[in-house]
């Protein structure tokens, strides 16, 4: 599944997937991995300061996950560049959500913006069928 946003000219898109071999559904352990493509379609150099993410299980429980940067780094992109970077999370549950944003600033001026991470399902592939 992918899903794509498009904010102040950055564009993220999400691609998820289900990790059987690491899940364990008798444990109520389900693991996915999500794909992130973040795009600078502007014409000043940005960097990804910090990131924000809500994680919704069906169960109620809802996270909130917030730091520097992705995966340990702060990745600065000019125009027309592109980062990639793959991360996961867990559920207790088959079927959950995440949603969330960047912090971003322009290099050339020191302007901050947010930017969305759009809203993606996490769901185990038999809950569709």
């Amino acid at each position: 599944m992918t899903t794509t946003a498009v904010t102040a000219g950055v564009k993220v898109t999400v691609m998820t997937e289900y990790q059987p071999m690491y899940s364990s559904p008798i444990q109520e352990h389900f693991v996915f991995t999500y794909r992130i493509r973040i795009e600078n379609n502007n014409e000043n150099t940005i960097q990804l300061k910090r990131r924000q993410w809500y994680i919704f299980d069906t169960n109620g429980t809802i996270r909130e996950v917030e730091g520097e940067g992705v995966i340990g780094l702060q990745p600065v992109l000019e125009p027309g560049e592109t980062h990639e970077y793959v991360s996961g999370c867990n559920l207790k549950t088959t079927i959950g959500k995440m949603m969330g944003s960047y912090l971003m600033e322009r290099l050339i001026d020191g302007k901050q913006f947010y930017v969305e991470i759009p809203e993606f399902n996490l769901i185990v592939p038999y809950r569709l069928n």
